[in-house]
């Protein structure tokens, strides 16, 4: 039980990446298998940070800048910058993918999958 507790945050992350699989795999609507993807995004950034994380780490920013022995007192700063990346590529990606969608309702007039690929058989 313990060790389940210990790392809770990282089963919570794995039940929401699943909860995205789920919904990008077994939804018909275009708009939630975009909300999934975004589910699975997040859940992944949300890793990447805990991996970040270090128990009493400090910010690095010092003027004098960090001496050999002293750097493991400080938290890496690169995996929260390459997250930060990641946040504002998927906010891009969501606005086109939103915009696809749009264009694809406007030329079908449904966001159902099935619908839509049985109007383009037709």
């Amino acid at each position: 039980m313990d060790a389940i507790a210990g790392h809770l945050n990282y089963w919570l992350i794995a039940v929401l990446f699943v909860v995205g699989v789920y919904g990008l795999a077994f939804q018909d609507n275009l708009l939630k298998k975009l909300m999934a993807l975004n589910v699975i995004s997040v859940s992944t950034i949300a890793f990447f940070l805990n991996l970040g994380q270090k128990v009493g780490a400090k910010a690095p920013i010092l003027p004098g800048g960090v001496k050999g022995g002293e750097a493991a007192a400080y938290a890496n700063p690169l995996p929260h910058t390459l997250m930060l990346t990641a946040i504002v590529v998927g906010v891009a990606t969501t606005g086109v993918g939103l915009a696809m969608i749009y264009r694809i309702f406007k030329h079908y007039h449904t966001l159902e999958e099935s619908e839509i690929l049985k109007g383009m058989r037709e």
